[in-house]
């Protein structure tokens, strides 16, 4: 990933993103090419890895990987418009532009198929995730049916590459009329992120 160095996450932002990681793509070279699913995780600092599952039908799971899976976790990210910029009436040399965050996650992949693993992954996940509803609010048979149509995967983390692309390289006055923009528009999430990040003056 290329990361310029007025990008570039501190170990702090790296362990944030990681604690709430949402849905991320698990992307895996194998014999047959590339191979990529979309689906929720949750970190387990003490083994400094991410757990999710597929569903069984999913052949993504029997295809060994070859060398490291990449899960790639992303934070909020915007459209940002130059006429937010005060540097546009000064001189109009801008563009539009997008922000993010993201992460691209590196590690071994191991697949679970034990209905033990994948009941407590899918319980960690419904802790993060789903306030209102737990596991054990479903009957158990048909919770062991679902169980049974997934399968564990876990992706044990050998290096992280983390940017934070937020209006960091642009003068004060035009981070201004970004946060400014980004909470007219409801986007209180990147809005603030992008204050957190503003450098120091």
């Amino acid at each position: 990933m290329y990361v310029p160095q007025h990008f570039a996450a501190t170990d702090d932002d790296v362990r944030s993103l990681l604690a709430n990681p949402g849905a991320a793509d698990l992307i895996t070279s194998t014999a047959d090419g590339l191979v990529a699913t979309l689906l929720p995780f949750v970190y387990d600092p003490s083994r400094h890895a991410l757990l999710g599952h597929v569903a069984r039908n999913n052949d993504q799971w029997r295809r060994p990987a070859l060398g490291e899976a990449l899960v790639i976790v992303r934070g909020p990210d915007a459209h940002i418009s130059p006429a937010w910029y005060a540097s546009k009436a000064e001189h109009g040399r801008v563009v539009p532009t997008w922000n993010y965050i993201t992460a691209h996650v590196y590690g071994t992949l191991t697949v679970h198929d034990s209905p033990e693993w994948v009941e407590d992954v899918v319980r960690r996940l419904t802790s993060v995730h789903e306030p209102e509803w737990s596991v054990d609010d479903a009957p158990q048979a048909f919770v062991a049916g679902q169980l049974r149509a997934i399968v564990g995967v876990e992706v044990a983390i050998s290096r992280v590459e983390a940017k934070l692309k937020l209006s960091q390289n642009r003068p004060a006055a035009d981070i201004d009329g970004v946060v400014a923009g980004l909470s007219e528009r409801g986007d209180d999430a990147m809005a603030g992120a992008v204050e957190r990040h503003r450098p120091p003056n």
